[in-house]
C-alpha cells in the first residue's frame, strides 16, 4: 500500500472517524496531549538545566535523573498515544503540514541525542555526578535538548494554524 493510501486508510477507521466527527473528543484528547507534553518538556528541561549548571545544583544529576525519567517516560508514552490519536483523524492533512514534519524531525533530534548521551557522558557520570560545571560533552546535550523541544512546542503549536 503507498502512504497516502495507507494515510486514508487510517483516517476511514472507525475511532479516527469519531475523533473528526465528534465536538468534544478532538478537543478532549488534545488537552490531554498538551498536559502529558509539558510533563515530558518539563521533566526533560529539569535535568537539561541541571547539565548546564542552570539549576538544581544542590541534586547529583544521577539522583535526579532517577527522580524525573520515570515520569517524562510515562508522559512521552501518553503524549504519543494521545498524539497519534489526533493525528489519525486527519492524516493526510497532517502529513502533508511543514510544521507537523518539522516537529516529528525534532523529536528524532531530541531522541538521537538522547541515545548519544546516554551511551557517552552519562556512562561516567558516577565520575561528575555533583560536578559544576559538567563535562561539555554533558553541556551540549542539555543544550541540544532543550533547544529540540522548544522547537516541538513551537511547532506543535503552529500545526494547527497552518
Amino acid at each position: 500500500m503507498a502512504i497516502n493510501e495507507s494515510l486514508a486508510w487510517l483516517e476511514a477507521r472507525p475511532f479516527a472517524v469519531a475523533i473528526a466527527e465528534s465536538g468534544w473528543l478532538f478537543p478532549g484528547i488534545e488537552v490531554v496531549h498538551v498536559i502529558a507534553l509539558t510533563l515530558v518538556v518539563g521533566s526533560i528541561a529539569m535535568l537539561d538545566l541541571r547539565l548546564l549548571g542552570v539549576s538544581r545544583k544542590d541534586h547529583g544529576v544521577l539522583e535526579l535523573a532517577s527522580q524525573t525519567l520515570p515520569w517524562t517516560w510515562g508522559a512521552f508514552a501518553v503524549a504519543l498515544i494521545s498524539g497519534a490519536l489526533l493525528f489519525s483523524s486527519a492524516a493526510t492533512t497532517y502529513a502533508e503540514n511543514i510544521p507537523f514534519r518539522v516537529k516529528l524531525v525534532l523529536i528524532a533530534l531530541a531522541g538521537i541525542n538522547m541515545l548519544v548521551f546516554h551511551v557517552t557522558a552519562y556512562r561516567t557520570a558516577h565520575r561528575w555526578n555533583h560536578q559544576l560545571p559538567t563535562p561539555l560533552a554533558a553541556r551540549i546535550a542539555g543544550t541540544l535538548s532543550l533547544t529540540f523541544w522548544v522547537g516541538v512546542v513551537f511547532f506543535g503549536r503552529w500545526i494547527g494554524f497552518v
